[in-house]
């Protein structure tokens, strides 16, 4: 069940706050993500005035608090909504 709170982030603001979680830099998110690295600032912006925290790095702790989920886990948030993966090296 989604409550109310889960349902203020998108897709790809919760894609933003795994990677911020895992330590990335708006340049690695953009890589990630295939977006520009601005766009990934606008990202963390917005998540910033959503969550009301002054720095980036409490993104994570302010995500967990309003939405019950563990920003760090990768089942809930990057795989399930298409976190991009590293190519596959020829063997």
């Amino acid at each position: 069940m989604v409550t109310v709170q889960q349902e203020r982030f998108t897709v790809r603001q919760r894609q933003v706050v795994h990677l911020i979680a895992k330590g990335c830099s708006n340049a690695e998110i953009a890589d990630r993500l295939g977006i520009s690295p601005r766009t990934a600032k606008a990202h963390s912006d917005t998540l910033r005035i959503k969550l009301r925290v002054p720095r980036r790095r409490q993104i994570p702790a302010a995500f967990r608090d309003a939405t019950g989920e563990d920003p760090h886990e990768p089942e809930s948030l990057s795989r399930a909504v298409g976190e991009r993966e590293a190519p596959a090296r020829p063997t």
